[in-house]
Order: C-alpha cells, then structure tokens, then sequence
C-alpha cells in the first residue's frame, strides 16, 4: 500500500499521456464537433472556446439537445464564450444529417475545423433509420456523409482542418465487405473494431484525395487520432464494460486528458500541412497493415458512396 501511494502521482502521470502544448488563438473561427454533449467531445468544445479574447464559434452538433444545451450552458459560463452553439444531429439518420448540413450551410458561412468525435461502442445488434448497421452507420457512415456535405464550406475557409476519432481498436478490425452490415455474423466488440478502422481507412483516402496544389497551398488537412482509454459514458451499453471502467477508474484517461490529441489535431501549429496521418498521445501513432492498405480505402469509398447514394470524386 505504501508503495502504490508513493507510485500513484507517477501512475496517473503515465496514464495521462501527452497533452496539447500548442497556444494558439482561434479569434473569428468556426469549429464543429460532433458529440460534445459529454466526454472527450465536450472537454475538446472547452478547450477551443476558450482561445482567444475574442473566441471561436463552437457548434455542438448532437442527438440529445438537452444535454447538449446543458453542457453548452456551462461551457459558456466557465469560458465566457457566448458562441458555443447547439445544433441538433442525430448521425444515425441521414435525413438528419443533411438536415443538419443544410441549415448550417445557410446560417455560417465559414468552417475551419470540423471533428467528427461522436460514436457509439459495444451496441446490441441494431440498425440506424437507414438500415445501416449502427456502429458503421453512426462510427463511419454518418460522418462519411457529414463530410462530403460540408467540404466545400471548408474548402472556401481554408486553412481548415478535418479531426477524425479513431481508436486503438482499429487493429482489431478489418472491412467485411460480404457483410458490412452484420447480418451474417456479429460481435458487438468487433463491430466497434470494424468500425474504427473505417475512420481510418476513410481519413487516408479522404487526405489522399485531397493532395495536390491547393492542399498544400491551403493547408486543408484531415488526421485521425486515438483518444487513449477514458473514463466515459462509451461503454454504457455494456454492463461488465461499466462495471470495470467504474474499478480501474484510476487507469484510465479523464475525458479532458482522453481530449487532448483531439486538440492536438485541430490546432497545432506544426501540423499545418501534415495530412493522412494517425495520432496518439499527441505524436505520430503506429496504423495497423489493414490501416494503411490503399485498395481497401478506395473500395470503402466507393461503398459507402453506394449506400449513401451520394457521388464523391
């Protein structure tokens, strides 16, 4: 006992891992985060509020409007930021979603920084309003989309930046084409691994296609990263998964320490012009061979173009 109270402040230092240094202002940007109702999201939409005297528009995009009005209530208030936002999206609907867009399109007329935070984990089979299976259409699908819809806003915005939340699970993923949808076979813990290597696969072709002169002249990037494990409300739809996050609490990443590769990634200024790439702990991460397999991201791409019904060249 003695031991690990003399080791604990060493512990917690290790769990924590790297930390956003960057210092940056974002004075007259507009940002968008995806599932900043709590957690990682909501910890990533307090830390970009706040830079600047003169801070960004932040835009809370999410399903469940009261709690998301509650948490943007006390973002204002600790920041002083009166333009933190709440904007309804449900990413299991792609009515939603384009809903979502539209009324975005109209209303803003800028965007730099758009993190696609938002997921679900472990859930029991079931499908989005689509038919989509719910990890791929929420996890992959549905910021597939909210993407393509948003581009040329932030296109027009550059420098601008896309922030993708992937997971170490990615590893344990791979793209099952024969049954994207689960139908045939399903794990709830593999289908959350499917899923993440899709944020991955989907960033590398997304930074791909985006290469050329005016990404490097724009400086128009789009980065995946791993948040670490945190202690937050992702596992809820797992009762064991609960019950040891609650007992090895003290392992795990807070949400605002599991936020700071999101950070990291939307506003460092050393990448500026870095694209394509995964991040963990605030430094370069090693992918998964099934994460750096080009064929596979551009099959991908042009799958979920098919399911989506949307074309994106």
């Amino acid at each position: 006992p003695v031991l690990l109270f003399v080791a604990a402040p060493y512990i917690r230092r290790y769990v924590a891992g790297g930390r956003c240094k960057s210092t940056a202002r974002l004075e007259g940007k507009v940002v968008i985060i995806t599932g900043a109702n709590t957690g990682i999201g909501k910890e990533t939409a307090r830390d970009l509020a706040q830079r600047g005297k003169c801070s960004a528009r932040v835009i809370i995009a999410c399903r469940d409007i009261a709690k998301a009005e509650a948490a943007a209530s006390e973002i204002r208030a600790e920041t002083g930021n009166q333009q933190v936002i709440v904007k309804k999206l449900d990413l299991a609907d792609t009515k939603s979603i384009r809903e979502f867009a539209e009324k975005f399109l109209a209303e803003e007329k800028e965007l730099h920084i758009l993190i696609n935070n938002a997921g679900v984990m472990l859930c029991p089979y079931s499908k989005t309003a689509d038919g989509f299976e719910m990890h791929l259409g929420v996890n992959h699908l549905g910021h597939f989309l909210l993407t393509f819809l948003l581009l040329e806003r932030l296109k027009q915005s550059a420098p601008a930046r896309i922030v993708n939340v992937s997971s170490l699970a990615h590893h344990g993923g791979r793209i099952r084409f024969h049954d994207l949808h689960g139908e045939k076979c399903y794990n709830r813990g593999l289908a959350y691994c499917h899923s993440k290597l899709a944020n991955v696969l989907f960033t590398r072709e997304l930074a791909r296609r985006l290469q050329g002169k005016f990404q490097r002249q724009a400086g128009f990037t789009a980065n995946a990263l791993h948040p670490g494990s945190v202690y937050s409300e992702l596992v809820r739809h797992s009762f064991v998964m609960t019950w040891l996050w609650k007992i090895f609490s003290f392992f795990l990443k807070t949400p605002c320490e599991g936020a700071q590769t999101s950070i990291y990634c939307a506003v460092a200024e050393e990448l500026d012009s870095v694209t394509g790439q995964y991040f963990s702990d605030c430094q370069p991460a090693y992918v998964s061979p099934r994460g750096r397999d080009d064929e596979t991201a551009k099959k991908l791409w042009s799958v979920s173009c098919e399911l989506l019904g949307i074309q994106w060249d």
